[in-house]
């Protein structure tokens, strides 16, 4: 998968042009080799790597054509259909009209910077969880300084979200502004 080089997060670790990165050769038997285990591996392992943020590329072994973006794409599918799918049939709708569309490359950066804040407010509130871990545990033989551990909690959440509200929006404006359309 190709991301802009700007990133320097877990979801730029799987380009092929990163170094160090780990080869999966995808053989015609549909059959995935790690290279770097000298094993094969399943799909749910390669699901594994991207947890862990582990860097790889997926080449074909024959051609060395690079499938990482398909098999990223087939895990998505894997996950899609089953258990509790993350996009709704009109979210996957309006996202096939933006192929071919003049502003399919202006939507993909939309998205994946819309992705990459939500991952960033995440990472910020599992932080500030683990911050607040210690006063938890501290506050709980004498109960009264719990509620104002949770209003704490609370409150950055809420700034949180708030920052993120404006950054969407900053986005939402950018788009709209690509269209010739003021707010």
């Amino acid at each position: 998968m190709q991301t802009k080089s700007t990133h320097s997060d877990k979801s730029s670790a799987h380009t092929s042009k990163g170094k160090g990165a780990r080869v999966i050769k995808k053989y015609p038997n549909r059959r995935l080799y790690d290279t770097n285990s000298s094993a094969y591996i399943t799909l749910a392992e390669v699901k594994q790597l991207v947890l862990q943020g582990q860097p790889f590329v997926v080449r074909d072994a024959k051609t060395n054509e690079e499938l990482t973006r398909s098999i990223l794409l087939q895990i998505i599918l894997e996950e899609e259909q089953g258990g509790v799918p993350m996009f709704s049939e009109a979210a996957l709708a309006n996202i096939i009209r933006f192929y071919g569309h003049s502003m399919q490359g202006f939507m993909g950066s939309y998205l994946e910077k819309n992705v990459q804040a939500f991952t960033d407010m995440q990472t910020k509130m599992a932080e500030q969880a683990k911050a607040f871990a210690p006063g938890l545990a501290s506050a709980v033989p004498g109960v009264p300084a719990m509620p104002a551990v949770m209003g704490a909690y609370v409150e950055q959440s809420q700034t949180m979200f708030a920052q993120m509200q404006e950054q969407m929006q900053k986005q939402t404006e950018q788009m709209f502004a690509a269209f010739g359309i003021k707010r």
